[in-house]
């Protein structure tokens, strides 16, 4: 009884610890400096979660991008509203981060 007592007490323990959920950390940066009137690419890149269960969605203009590869989030940007949106099983408040994209003209 009382090894089954510890098991059960190694058990919780151990689910306990996988279960813990660490916040994940997103970034909005561009690939080169900022240049008026140049192209540049804007990446999104989500860090530092645990489960690895994730969504990572990117939105222009409120409107999902279709497309977006879910390993290369990169891509060429126009002026307007650029969303990274991330969501995570079992976490009611995910990260969202918004970028104003100016137009050059």
């Amino acid at each position: 009884m009382k090894y089954f007592l510890c098991f059960a007490i190694l058990f919780y323990l151990g689910s306990c610890a996988l279960g813990k959920q660490f916040p994940p950390k997103v970034q909005v940066y561009s690939r080169n400096p900022g240049k008026l009137g140049e192209k540049n690419t804007l990446i999104c890149h989500v860090s530092d979660f645990h489960p690895p269960d994730i969504t990572i969605t990117l939105l222009r203009n409120g409107v999902e991008i279709p497309d977006a590869n879910q390993t290369d989030l990169a891509f060429e940007t126009t002026p307007g509203n650029l969303t990274c949106k991330m969501e995570e099983v079992g976490v009611k408040k995910n990260p969202v981060v918004e970028v104003n994209l100016i137009s050059s003209k």
